[in-house]
């Protein structure tokens, strides 16, 4: 089943929204935000970002995030897909709104 999650970029106010199918990074960008990436697969950490709020699942078995990283709450969108309405912290994100 496909449940959409509300997603907030702070600091910037912008929102978008997502599913559990899709990576948070393919979510942005469908919703006119651009969050910085490279890899797209998890391993780079160009995307890296810290959730301030919410839950997310990974593609991936074990994401290039440190377990000290993963326990401040970064995630990595390019891997990552919302299972509830995340904020997260993205400085460098831009809008084509």
């Amino acid at each position: 089943m496909k449940d959409i999650f509300l997603i907030t970029v702070e600091s910037k106010g912008w929102t978008f929204e997502s599913t559990n199918t899709i990576s948070v990074l393919q979510a942005a960008r469908n919703g006119g935000v651009i969050l910085p990436s490279s890899c797209r697969n998890g391993t780079c950490r160009t995307c890296l970002c810290r959730m301030i709020s919410g839950r997310v699942r990974y593609d991936i078995e074990w994401p290039g995030l440190s377990v000290d990283e993963k326990a401040d709450g970064y995630i990595l969108p390019c891997v990552a897909h919302a299972e509830s309405a995340l904020v997260i912290d993205v400085p460098l994100a831009i809008t084509l709104k």
